[in-house]
């Protein structure tokens, strides 16, 4: 199961499939536009430094 995160305008959704990481240890990122598409498969060090990265991007 993914879960989408997207800012107030809507339409601009980032996906990541938080029961996959609790299972594997691995976070998988996509953009919910192209759910057929490629994804990010990153460390917890990793998804951490990115969601840190989106709130100081705003």
């Amino acid at each position: 199961m993914w879960a989408c995160y997207s800012g107030g305008e809507g339409g601009q959704c980032v996906e990541w499939a938080p029961g996959h990481a609790a299972a594997m240890g691995e976070f998988r990122v996509r953009d919910g536009k192209d759910q057929g598409g490629p994804h990010l498969v990153l460390s917890r060090e990793g998804f951490a430094g990115l969601v840190a990265l989106a709130k100081s991007q705003g």
